[in-house]
């Protein structure tokens, strides 16, 4: 009879401790951007704001009823080819959800590897979470059931820019200048079609892209932009091709309007100081650390702490906030961490951010639509970046659904 006891209390202990395991067992997340090279100032920052936002979801209770998320970091060196070598090791770790954001060349790389692995493996699928890589093939004629997109893509904030710059008459000579892939030949794109139609007195008197992420001195570009007699310049550069533009520019004091993208990136605001351009380069984004809101200043001041380091980088990815606790709602709402019901919970989700703001899914081609600041960088502000005294000021909104445009998606969605 004893025995039988032990044994029942045996079974008891071991039951409580396997459920103790589901509770913390977890799912995986895996960030596959550059931890190496030239952009792995960038990479790392957005890898610290993973853990971050996953640290808070598993403080909160985590998700499906206790289970916890784990952020693994790989290294995809910036180079598309490199994702793919990474993706599939995440797949043999076990990791069925992916992000990345830094590029648009391994993005589209990233996404066309998925979805053919998935129709190979039913069963078995992966997610693809982009928190940042714009260029608009993803959510159109590359688009795929797969991928989600929580940035405004390129087409969007040029628009966005754009509209913004039909008011400017001062602006007379720009210069375009971008990176020689497939986001900066969207960018260049754009920039050239829009400024045709709302200001065709705008003469165009630059046009060039260099290599990705293999210039270390841009004295030569800025030179050429100060010959061309330029007065605005516009950029979608990212990561050192950002800062190291705009450091040239200081060290040769060049004096134009920057219209950008990515300004804020690091080490930009230290470059943007250095030029003395006080609120003359501006940049599109879906937040900045002076757009008001309680919630999300004492967040941003909470990752500071934690995270900023010496050089005191900040929050910069409300989006990637966006798309974690759109995660961690999708996995409760699914009831399930199966991907394809993940991404059904995801596909047409809304959801009320941390400043405020409606954002949605659009089901069509699993693109985010939310508000939009153009800032511009200057003295004055409550909340400065990189410790340099200057901080972004919003100077134009617009509302998300003022940013829709059509799709061509033709989303292949599976049974």
């Amino acid at each position: 009879m004893k025995h039988v006891r032990r044994i029942h209390a045996w079974a008891a202990a071991f039951a409580l401790t396997m459920a103790s395991v589901a509770v913390q067992a977890q799912i995986k997340i895996a960030y596959i951007d550059p931890l190496s090279g030239g952009a792995a100032t960038i990479g790392e920052h957005g890898l610290k704001h993973l853990n971050f936002l996953v640290e808070g979801i598993n403080a909160r209770g985590g998700v499906l009823g206790g289970q916890k998320l784990e952020a693994v970091a790989y290294d995809n060196k910036g180079s598309p080819q490199e994702s793919l070598v990474q993706v599939q090791k995440a797949i043999d770790a076990g990791v069925r959800f992916m992000t990345q954001g830094n590029g648009s060349g391994a993005a589209i790389a990233i996404s066309e590897f998925v979805s053919k692995y998935n129709e190979r493996n039913p069963g078995k699928e992966v997610l693809f979470f982009n928190y940042a890589a714009v260029d608009p093939v993803l959510t159109n004629d590359k688009c795929s059931f797969w991928h989600f997109r929580w940035d405004a893509n390129s087409d969007i904030k040029m628009a966005a820019l754009t509209n913004f710059m039909t008011d400017k008459k001062d602006i007379k000579k720009v210069y375009i200048i971008g990176q020689d892939y497939s986001f900066g030949h969207a960018v260049r794109g754009a920039a050239n079609s829009m400024l045709k139609a709302k200001r065709p007195d705008v003469q165009i008197v630059g046009d060039e892209l260099h290599p990705l992420l293999k210039i270390t001195d841009f004295a030569p570009y800025i030179a050429k932009i100060k010959a061309s007699g330029a007065d605005s310049v516009i950029t979608g550069n990212w990561g050192n091709d950002m800062s190291l533009l705009l450091k040239a520019a200081a060290d040769s004091g060049l004096q134009v309007n920057w219209y950008t993208y990515y300004a804020g990136g690091a080490g930009g605001p230290t470059a943007i100081k250095q030029t003395g351009l006080d609120h003359r380069v501006y940049q599109i984004s879906e937040w900045h650390t002076n757009v008001p809101s309680p919630e999300m200043e004492a967040f941003a001041d909470s990752f500071l702490k934690k995270y900023g380091g010496a050089s005191g980088q900040g929050w910069w990815y409300l989006r990637m906030k966006n798309q974690m606790d759109m995660f961690a709602d999708a996995l409760n709402k699914a009831k399930s961490a199966e991907p394809k019901k993940v991404a059904a919970a995801l596909a047409d989700m809304k959801y009320k951010n941390s400043i405020g703001g409606e954002t949605f899914m659009r089901a069509s081609d699993h693109s985010l639509f939310q508000d939009m600041y153009i800032s511009s960088f200057g003295a004055g502000t409550k909340y400065d970046e990189e410790k340099t005294g200057w901080g972004w000021k919003t100077v134009g909104v617009i509302k998300a659904q003022d940013t829709v445009i059509p799709t061509t998606c033709k989303m292949n969605v599976p049974s």
